[in-house]
């Protein structure tokens, strides 16, 4: 079996790129690195049926012969967050929409078994229904999380009329070893944990009541492999931890003090996926406990020895196009 998985050397896709070598798979992955870093190829850099392809998915010509004989194509590679996604729309819409256009037809003409997108919890912006099912209203409230359901859009596209066999995953919250330690003002467990390493004080938004369905990488990366696994086509799944947990409840965890700052406009008070489809359809579910999965982060947390520390003032900062295009709409 050949898998392809763009955006490889990221955070979700290097944990992909790991399991599918476990499981006896040939792995090709696609990076340009622009948010993607070698070292989360280290576990497995030198594997006999791993390969590295540095290209970027926006520029295509070149990239057919990764393709050619894959079985299935995972569509990892993207750019994320909120504040970078308003300042640089364009930007975003160029990776995350033509980008995905691209990989769908380098997977079409490769004639592919299975394809699966990664796709973004974000688009259901501010739901009415908790646990939130996959029918619940799009609404998506800044770039990132429209360019995303965009992309997810041309590929039940691609299922629909070119008889692609696709399947999307909306990921909730992911977190875990090798996520992002450097670059934009973003997750909230990198903030935190680089917070603790230098004795900072916690920045909670509000008050810290607003809970998230934090779902562990490892889980996440079982899920794409399960949808490659099924016959299922042109189906979109929920991919969650099976519950939420507040900040204020992380915060517990991590231990230390902490410093309350401003509510943000466009933000949930709740993520909380309904998993029943995943589960019954795919035979999915989370194995690894919020607590577990912390004290997996607590252990790795010197990977954020170098990573920025954010303060009050700097937040207020970094997140002032936020404020001053999405302030209107709370």
């Amino acid at each position: 079996m050949k898998a392809v998985v763009t955006g490889g050397a990221g955070f979700i896709g290097s944990h992909l790129c790991e399991l599918l070598l476990q499981q006896g798979c040939s792995v090709t992955a696609v990076d340009n690195f622009e948010t993607g870093r070698e070292s989360n190829l280290a576990p497995f850099r030198d594997h006999a049926r791993f390969s590295l392809v540095n290209h970027d998915i926006c520029e295509p010509d070149g990239l057919a012969v990764s393709f050619r004989d894959a079985d299935w194509v995972f569509h990892l590679a993207g750019l994320a967050d909120i504040v970078p996604s308003i300042e640089k729309p364009d930007r975003y819409f160029a990776c995350n929409v033509r980008g995905t256009l691209n990989v769908l037809q380098l997977a079409r003409d490769a004639g592919v078994k299975r394809f699966v997108y990664a796709a973004s919890s974000s688009c259901y912006g501010i739901p009415d229904i908790f646990p939130t099912p996959e029918t619940a209203e799009i609404r998506p409230q800044y770039p990132y999380a429209l360019t995303k359901r965009m992309g997810e859009e041309l590929v039940m596209h691609w299922a629909r009329v070119y008889q692609l066999p696709a399947l999307s995953l909306r990921l909730f919250n992911v977190y875990g070893p090798r996520s992002r330690t450097t670059g934009a003002y973003g997750a909230v467990f990198g903030v935190f944990l680089a917070q603790k390493l230098n004795g900072k004080p916690y920045t909670v938004v509000g008050d810290g009541e607003q809970t998230r369905d934090f779902t562990f990488v490892t889980d996440v990366a079982r899920a794409f492999i399960a949808a490659a696994e099924s016959e299922r086509v042109e189906r979109i799944y929920n991919v969650g931890s099976g519950n939420h947990y507040s900040i204020n409840r992380l915060v517990s965890l991590l231990e230390g003090p902490v410093s309350y700052i401003p509510k943000r406009p466009g933000e949930p008070d709740c993520t909380f996926a309904d998993t029943r489809r995943i589960r019954s359809e795919l035979a999915w579910a989370p194995a690894v406990s919020f607590e577990d999965g912390v004290a997996q982060m607590l252990a790795a947390i010197q990977n954020w020895a170098g990573a920025p520390v954010w303060d009050a003032e700097g937040i207020k900062a970094a997140t002032a196009s936020w404020f001053r295009h999405l302030g209107a709409k709370s």
